[in-house]
Formats: C-alpha cells, sequence, structure tokens
C-alpha cells in the first residue's frame, strides 16, 4: 500500500507544469549528458543491481516516455521494473 501511495505521488511530482517550462535545448543537452554518464557507467560495472526504490523510480518515469522509446531510453525490461 504504501509503495503505491509513493509511486501514485512520484508521478503526480513528475508531471508538475514547471517541467514544460524548461528550455527544449536545456532538456535535450542534459539528456545527453546523463545518457552519455550511464553508457561510461555501464562499461564499468558487469551487472546492476536495482533495489526496490529504483525500481519504482523507473517505472515512474517510464510512464511519461512513450513505449516505443523504451528500449532507447532503458537498459532494462519491463520484467526488471516489476520484480
Amino acid at each position: 500500500m504504501l509503495l503505491s501511495t509513493v509511486y501514485a505521488v512520484t508521478r503526480r511530482l513528475l508531471s508538475l507544469p514547471a517541467l514544460l517550462f524548461r528550455s527544449e535545448i536545456s532538456k535535450e543537452a542534459e539528456l545527453l549528458v546523463l545518457r552519455h554518464e550511464n553508457t561510461v557507467l555501464r562499461r564499468q560495472i558487469p551487472r546492476v543491481r536495482y533495489e526496490p526504490a529504483d525500481r519504482l523510480w523507473l517505472a515512474a518515469l517510464s510512464s511519461l516516455i512513450p513505449r516505443h522509446r523504451w528500449a532507447e531510453t532503458f537498459s532494462i525490461s519491463q520484467a526488471t521494473l516489476l520484480t
């Protein structure tokens, strides 16, 4: 019950209208930096272990990203988020 409440609150916070006011170029640049950092970190760690809080966060963010872009955005499968 608590986990579902936290998930709902996290989703609401992520969809705040304030996100709409950020510059598109700024958002794209930030995404490129984060993706590159992610790539560098993946080269250094053979296997990543996701905590329940990590799964909650990624699941909440996934609701904001079109499903057809998941494969290029997430390094994990939908099953990883649910287990």
